[in-house]
């Protein structure tokens, strides 16, 4: 490639770009997707009938500020509707943050074990990203503490963690802040918080409301479903608000995405009855995959990480090769090598992804031919 012409930053061609779960087989056959963590019950048909109203507008900007939205998320929580930022999903949000207050001579600290955009983000901006090793596949507070310097602006807490499914109480989150130096923004991303049956979870309104060094971030991504319309937001101290609203793009919740975020926040019922076919789904696939000998993450999330044998042939990427003979595709994980991550399906998919990894455990070594 010839070097004459314009150049990007030279950090950027260090970047590895984000890759998504695996959603198809290259032979075109039917799959059943487990490996992107999406919500299986469903949204709530009134955000369906929602998004569907809002085919009639789609001619129109939406509205730039996601005013009603906003407000619907503040009546829902008992927020301050002008603390409320939204974004293309949270994902959005995180990266708008490390933009903001990341860059050359900066440093970004996270999970060794986290959300994958946190690193990509933090690079592309030409910052240092530092990644502390998990404990308990959870964050580590004193590693993080341990890592913070006077170049630290940034700590990102996956809570729950994505991918491992397990989290920090409320104690831990505390403590990790009130020993945060007050220059570093604390950016608590609660992208399944709805999944959370602990009762010693809380995803961080309480210190955002408190101290001005804490934003939360959260999505309509998970349990409401809404994946593919990409509806985010965070909640801030009103300067970093400031911040969020002069670099975001505008109009950024498309049209359809805002109708139907508030119609499924105004919906609690169905959200309940999502967390709860939830729980006991991700109970009971846990339970019965851990009486197979494997080790299974406690989650509190819409899914499992599975640890698999190192040995031939019950290593992961074997049992990854044989699902997908089965028609099943699961999140293999290049940082996570024996391991598999498995989203919550139906109870048809959950039964047959136990049924499929009994036969694997057992020594079988073919499709099965009902699946095939």
């Amino acid at each position: 490639m010839s070097q004459s012409g314009p150049q990007a930053h030279p950090w950027i061609m260090n970047l590895n770009p984000y890759v998504p779960g695996k959603a198809s087989l290259d032979n075109g056959r039917p799959v059943v997707k487990l490996s992107a963590n999406e919500s299986v019950f469903g949204p709530s048909p009134a955000a369906l009938e929602a998004a569907r109203t809002a085919a009639d507008d789609i001619c129109r900007y939406p509205d730039g500020g996601s005013h009603a939205l906003r407000h619907a998320i503040a009546d829902v929580h008992s927020l301050d509707a002008d603390r409320i930022v939204c974004g293309a999903g949270s994902d959005d949000l995180l990266t708008l943050l490390i933009h903001a207050y990341a860059g050359p001579g900066k440093e970004v600290i996270y999970s060794q074990y986290g959300f994958m955009v946190y690193p990509l983000v933090t690079e592309s901006v030409g910052a240092t990203g530092i990644a502390v090793p998990n404990k308990n596949w959870a964050a580590d507070v004193d590693g993080i503490l341990d890592a913070v310097t006077d170049n630290t602006t940034l700590v990102f807490i996956d809570n729950p963690n994505n991918p491992t499914g397990a989290y920090l109480n409320w104690d831990e989150i505390k403590r990790l802040h009130s020993s945060l130096p007050a220059h570093v923004l604390l950016v608590l991303d609660a992208a399944y918080a709805e999944c959370v049956t602990a009762e010693d979870y809380k995803a961080g309104e309480e210190l955002v409301d408190a101290f001005d060094n804490v934003v939360m971030t959260r999505t309509f991504s998970k349990m409401y479903a809404l994946a593919g319309l990409r509806v985010g937001w965070a909640y801030a101290p009103a300067a970093v608000v400031d911040i969020l609203n002069r670099i975001r793009m505008p109009f950024n919740v498309c049209l359809p995405g805002q109708y139907a975020a508030i119609a499924a926040m105004q919906d609690q019922a169905h959200l309940k009855a999502s967390v709860e076919f939830n729980r006991e789904w991700r109970n009971w696939v846990r339970a019965r995959l851990m009486a197979l000998g494997l080790d299974v993450v406690e989650s509190e999330t819409n899914f499992l990480l599975i640890e698999f044998p190192d040995e031939s042939p019950f290593t992961a990427k074997e049992a990854n090769a044989y699902l997908m003979d089965n028609g099943y595709i699961l999140r293999h994980l290049g940082f996570l090598p024996n391991h598999l991550r498995l989203s919550i399906g139906t109870e048809e998919q959950n039964r047959a992804v136990v049924e499929l990894l009994t036969a694997f455990m057992s020594g079988a070594g073919h499709s099965d031919p009902a699946l095939s």
